[in-house]
C-alpha cells in the first residue's frame, strides 16, 4: 500500500478555487496553481494541484479570476515617477487651470524650477498653444517649464528662455520655437523642449527613489509586473538596476536605450545585458513628434495647418545608418514612428536591412497613421508595430481636425497591423495616457472612451477581440521584447507573475470593465499589492 502511495512534491504557494487564463498556445483555462520559489510548478484543475502538491501557503480565490501579470509594452516608467515631484496638469480644461494648478505647486514649493506636465490644448476652448504672458507676470524671476502630454511640446516662461539663450529667430534641426509677431510665445516644439529641459538641476537620489517606489506601487495596484520604459540614458538605466539588485525596486523593466553616444560605445561594445528584473537588448529612436502638437510628420499637409507637414526629427540619412549599425548587433531597433511619413520612412529604412522571416523583432513605436501603400512592410519583413489603444479613443475628438476624412480611415489600424504578423504588443505610453491597463484593455475592444462614446465604437471595424487584448497585455507584449519563454503566460518554468480581479474581464459587460476591482498582484510569487477594503 506504501508503494502505491504517489508522494506529494513541495511548493512556496497553491492558489486554487479560481478561473485561471493561462493564456497559453491553446488559451486553456485552469483553476489553481503551484509555485515554487517564484516560478510556476503547475496549473490544472484543483484536484490535481491540491492533491499533487502540498505547500505552507494555500490561497483559496473563492472563484475569482487570475490572469497573467500585465505588460505594458510601451511606457516611460522612470518619467511617470519623476512627474509625481512636478505639477501635474493631466485633465486640466483650460490654460487659466493650468496656471491655477501652477500657482498652488509654487506656494507650496517656494523655491527652484516650476517644473510640470499633463497639459493639452486640445481639450481647451479654442484648441489653441498657450502664450507665456502670464507665466511671465506670476514668475518674472523664476524658471518655469511645462510640458505638453505627450512630451513633444512644452511652454517656458521668459525667465526660462533667457536662461536657455533662446532668442527669436533661432531654429534648429527637429525642432521649433513658435513664434508670433517676432516675438517668442514660449511654446517649444520636440527638439526644443531639450533646450530648456536641460538646465533643469537634476533631483537627488533619495527623492529619486521614493518617486520610483510610489510609481511601482501605482503599477501593482493596477496589476502591472513588468514595463518597457522607452528612451533611457545609460546612467538612469544603471540607477534603476542598482535599486532592483538591491531589493529596493522591483518592477521588471524591459528598458531601451536612448539614442544616445554614449549608450551606442557602451551598449554595442558589451552586448545585451539581462538579469531577472532589468533587460536591456533595445535601442529607442524618434523619427517623428506628435499628432497633438503637429509635429508627426504627413505625406500630405495638416488639413487643418495647411502648407504644414510636420518633420522629421533627424535626416533620414542618420536613421540608415543607426540601421545599418544595430543590424550587426544583438539589439532591436525601435523608432518612434506618428504620421505616416515618419512611418514609411522608418519603414522602408527598416526593410533595407532585414531579411524576410526574420526574427530581430525591430519595432515601430506607435504606427499610429500608416498608408495602405505601406503597411504589407510590416508583415513581409515581420516589423512588429507596438501600438497604444488609449492614444485612438484620446485622439479620436480632433484626429480628424488633423488628418481629415480619407487620412483618418488608415489611423489607429490595430487589426489591420495584426494581421501583419498575427501578434500585437499593446501599451499605454503612460504618462501620456493613464498607467492602467484596464483602459487599454477597454480601449482596444470596444474604441470608446468612459462615457460610451461613440456609439458602436471608434472606426469599429479595427477593434480586437477579447482574447487578442489580453494576448497584447501579455504573452504578445512579452514576445516583443524576447521574454516570452519566462513570462507573459501562466505555464510551467515561467515566472509566477499574475492578477487576480473581482469579475471576468473577457466575460463582462462594457461598462464594468474599467470598475473590475484588482484585488491582488503577485509578483514571483510574492503578493506586492492587495486590495484593502473599507
Amino acid at each position: 500500500m506504501l508503494s502505491c502511495h504517489t508522494r506529494t512534491q513541495q511548493a512556496d504557494l497553491i492558489v486554487y478555487h479560481a478561473t485561471i487564463y493561462t493564456v497559453d498556445d491553446s488559451f486553456r483555462i485552469a483553476q489553481a496553481m503551484a509555485v515554487r520559489q517564484g516560478k510556476i510548478l503547475a496549473v490544472g484543475s484543483d484536484q490535481q494541484i491540491l492533491h499533487d502538491y502540498s505547500a505552507p501557503q494555500k490561497k483559496d480565490l473563492q472563484g475569482h479570476f487570475v490572469y497573467p501579470g500585465f505588460i505594458d509594452a510601451h511606457a516611460h516608467f522612470y518619467s511617470y515617477a519623476m512627474s509625481l515631484l512636478s505639477v501635474d496638469l493631466t485633465g486640466t480644461r483650460s490654460w487659466e487651470e493650468v496656471l491655477n494648478r501652477v500657482k498652488s505647486f509654487a506656494d507650496a514649493h517656494p523655491q527652484g524650477w516650476i517644473v510640470g506636465r499633463g497639459w493639452d490644448q486640445n481639450d481647451w476652448p479654442g484648441k489653441q498653444f498657450p502664450d507665456r504672458a502670464e507665466l511671465d507676470r506670476l514668475f518674472p524671476h523664476r524658471p518655469v517649464l511645462l510640458t505638453r502630454v505627450d512630451g513633444h511640446a512644452a511652454i517656458a516662461n521668459g525667465e526660462a528662455l533667457q536662461q536657455a539663450g533662446i532668442k527669436p529667430g533661432e531654429t534648429l534641426e527637429g525642432g521649433l520655437f513658435v513664434i508670433k509677431q517676432g516675438r517668442l510665445t514660449g511654446v517649444l516644439i520636440d527638439n526644443a523642449v531639450e533646450k530648456v529641459a536641460r538646465l533643469i538641476p537634476p533631483l537627488d537620489d533619495t527623492m529619486k527613489l521614493r518617486a520610483l517606489q510610489e510609481a511601482e506601487q501605482h503599477c501593482f495596484a493596477v496589476g502591472l509586473t513588468t514595463v518597457a520604459d522607452c528612451g533611457l540614458p545609460k546612467q538612469t538605466i544603471d540607477f534603476l538596476d542598482s535599486l532592483q539588485r538591491a531589493g529596493r525596486l522591483r518592477m521588471r523593466i524591459y528598458a531601451m536605450a536612448a539614442d544616445e553616444k554614449e549608450n551606442y560605445d557602451y551598449y554595442l561594445r558589451q552586448g545585451p545585458y539581462k538579469t531577472d528584473r532589468m533587460h536591456v537588448c533595445a535601442f529607442k529612436l524618434f523619427a517623428d513628434g506628435a499628432l497633438g502638437s503637429r509635429g508627426a510628420c504627413l505625406l500630405q499637409p495638416y488639413r487643418d495647418q495647411p502648407g504644414w507637414y510636420g518633420f522629421l526629427l533627424k535626416d533620414r540619412k542618420y536613421f540608415d545608418s543607426i540601421a545599418h549599425v544595430l543590424i550587426n548587433s544583438p539589439f532591436q531597433m525601435c523608432t518612434h514612428a506618428i504620421g505616416d511619413s515618419a512611418n514609411r520612412v522608418m519603414l522602408q529604412i527598416y526593410a533595407s536591412v532585414l531579411k524576410p522571416g526574420n526574427d530581430r523583432r525591430w519595432r515601430i513605436e506607435h504606427a499610429q497613421v500608416v498608408h495602405p501603400d505601406d503597411i504589407r512592410l510590416f508583415g513581409e519583413y515581420a516589423i512588429v508595430p507596438s501600438v497604444q489603444p488609449t492614444h485612438a479613443t484620446s485622439d479620436m475628438y480632433w484626429a480628424g481636425e488633423r488628418l481629415g476624412k480619407e487620412r483618418l480611415r488608415y489611423a489607429y489600424a490595430f487589426q489591420d497591423l495584426l494581421r501583419q504578423n498575427s501578434w500585437l504588443p499593446l501599451g499605454t505610453d503612460f504618462p501620456v495616457e493613464d498607467i492602467d491597463p484596464r483602459k487599454t484593455f477597454y480601449a482596444a475592444v470596444f474604441r470608446q472612451d468612459s462615457a460610451g462614446y461613440p456609439p458602436g465604437g471608434f472606426q469599429p471595424e479595427n477593434a480586437l477581440t477579447h482574447q487578442q487584448a489580453l494576448q497584447g497585455m501579455t504573452i504578445w507584449a512579452a514576445r516583443a521584447q524576447f521574454e516570452e519563454k519566462e513570462k507573459g503566460s501562466l505555464q510551467p518554468g515561467k515566472w509566477a507573475d499574475f492578477v487576480v480581479m473581482e469579475k471576468d474581464l473577457m466575460q463582462v459587460p462594457a461598462r464594468e470593465i474599467l470598475h473590475n476591482p484588482i484585488l491582488a498582484t503577485y509578483q514571483a510569487g510574492q503578493q506586492v499589492y492587495a486590495q484593502t477594503r473599507d
